[in-house]
């Protein structure tokens, strides 16, 4: 039987791919047409990513599944190592990347739009990047290298607390948010007007 902790970590690689790829269409959508895009959706994506992501599913994989495979396949520790940097260094690139947002849409100059824009596409790409390395490497490894006790102590944490995009009902703290990405962002992640 798969575990679960497979099945989560790839639900949450896709719900954000989806996210950051729509974040993506957005801003195409809006240079095409020759207006500002929708900042309080962009916001809202932005700030899931904050939440969900980089506090939850990277803390998740960094204290829990990390040093397990370390233990278990010394070998890997190097791609370990940048994946462990990169999760250290992804709150400080999501609030550089908010920052451009906040600049962009006060500012609401060409220079500010195109920094924006910039920083977006280097953050997508960074991120997608670092999920392809998790799925090809890290998670291969695991599951040759995990015993089923192993894997029933990380299925127990990582089934804990679930990324509402992949199907789970939000926290009610987190409703309006998840409401507002739904009915306002373009799919592949909402229902939005088509990009």
């Amino acid at each position: 039987m798969r575990p679960l902790t497979l099945d989560v970590i790839h639900d949450e690689h896709h719900a954000l791919a989806a996210m950051l790829r729509s974040l993506l269409m957005l801003l195409t959508h809006a240079r095409r047409a020759g207006t500002a895009p929708d900042f309080g959706v962009l916001r809202a994506m932005l700030f899931y990513v904050d939440e969900f992501p980089e506090r939850l599913h990277h803390t998740k994989e960094s204290t829990l599944l990390f040093p397990r495979l370390r233990q278990r396949v010394p070998e890997l520790s190097g791609v370990l190592d940048r994946l462990d940097q990169e999760h250290a260094r992804g709150e400080a690139a999501i609030r550089a990347l908010e920052h451009a947002l906040l600049a962009y849409e006060v500012m609401g100059d060409t220079t500010r739009r195109d920094a924006f824009e910039a920083a977006a596409e280097r953050y997508v790409g960074f991120y997608l990047d670092h999920m392809r390395i998790e799925e090809t490497d890290v998670l291969p490894a695991a599951t040759r290298h995990f015993t089923p006790a192993d894997w029933d102590e990380l299925d127990a944490a990582f089934a804990a607390n679930r990324d509402p995009l992949t199907g789970h009902e939000p926290d009610d703290a987190y409703r309006p948010l998840f409401q507002k990405i739904l009915m306002q962002a373009p799919a592949p992640i909402g229902l939005g007007p088509a990009q």
